[in-house]
């Protein structure tokens, strides 16, 4: 029996993970991978304490931090599929058929990127169509791009395919930019950048690879086509939370619905922390935060039993 069983490898699980050791609690930790989503981000600049860092060498420190602590348990390279109550306990199944039962869970599982759902889109992914910027820039060296998204993350996507692409269209669904205004100024000012307002992505279109992308003007309704050779999605994310329906409360887009005093869910004994969670604004450090938040409570709520 366990004292508490940890889900996912990113910031907010490996900072629980930590505590829990600190604490002395009997934890596992189940990872498919350490890093979370910022592993494909060039230069992390906010990680509090680091100036700058890559995503993957934070990746590593998480992982290298975590394995440094005595007396927990770690199962990587697996993930949950189900989750059920035995008595006041519950059992956690994976999906390479191991089972575990703990007093307590806390669920860290992070989120994943949207997709346009839109002709061509499946077609051409891995052809054309890229959902991570860092890793897929280089490919789009003096071509034409389009960049789908007109938060932070398709900011930083512009910004990362400035080194390489000959010219980036930026394509808004509204009427303005909603990132952070130090990002959107490098990209408003940059000779290589259109920015497309009220545009409504339509199609991916091309024969092998990707040669166009076609969008509505939202304004006009006039269909118009881009020539590009590359589209990056960059559109927000889903929380991974798929395997909890049923189990406990979720919201409409499918985020652990948490008292964001303590991040207990809506089922006693299963906490939730970082973007599976609905905490409002998703960065690594909050995550972080709320896990031991939780992590601290845990341990009250299991010295109180």
């Amino acid at each position: 029996m366990l004292d508490l069983i940890i889900i996912g490898g990113g910031p907010a699980a490996v900072a629980a993970g930590v505590y829990a050791a600190r604490k002395k609690m009997k934890t596992l930790v189940i990872a498919e991978s350490f890093g979370g989503q910022s592993i494909v981000s060039a230069d992390v600049q906010n990680w509090i304490g680091t100036k700058s860092v890559s995503g993957y060498d934070l990746a590593k420190m998480f992982e290298e931090h975590l394995k440094s602590q005595e007396d927990i348990e770690i199962l990587e390279g697996e993930r949950v599929s189900q989750i059920e109550r035995a008595g006041d306990n519950f059992r956690l199944g994976t999906n390479g058929g191991k089972k575990y039962e703990t007093k307590t869970v806390l669920i860290a599982t992070g989120s994943r990127r949207k997709r346009l759902g839109i002709p061509g889109e499946d077609k051409f992914d891995g052809t054309g169509v890229a959902y991570c910027s860092i890793c897929d820039a280089p490919i789009f060296k003096g071509k034409d791009v389009a960049v789908v998204g007109g938060g932070n993350a398709g900011l930083e996507a512009v910004i990362d395919l400035l080194p390489y692409a000959t010219k980036i269209y930026l394509i808004v669904r509204g009427g303005d930019l909603k990132g952070d205004a130090v990002t959107q100024n490098k990209v408003r000012s940059n000779p290589k950048v259109e920015i497309i307002f009220n545009a409504l992505s339509q199609e991916v279109i091309g024969d092998k690879f990707v040669s166009g992308l076609t969008y509505k003007d939202s304004v006009s309704g006039a269909i118009k086509e881009l020539q590009v050779n590359g589209v990056f999605v960059e559109i927000g994310s889903l929380p991974n939370t798929d395997f909890l329906k049923g189990l406990l409360t979720l919201n409409a887009i499918g985020e652990i619905v948490v008292d964001h005093k303590t991040q207990r869910s809506s089922v006693t004994g299963i906490w939730a922390a970082g973007d599976a969670s609905d905490v409002i604004y998703k960065q690594n450090n909050i995550s972080a935060g709320d896990a031991i938040k939780a992590t601290l409570n845990i341990y009250d709520y299991l010295n109180k039993k």
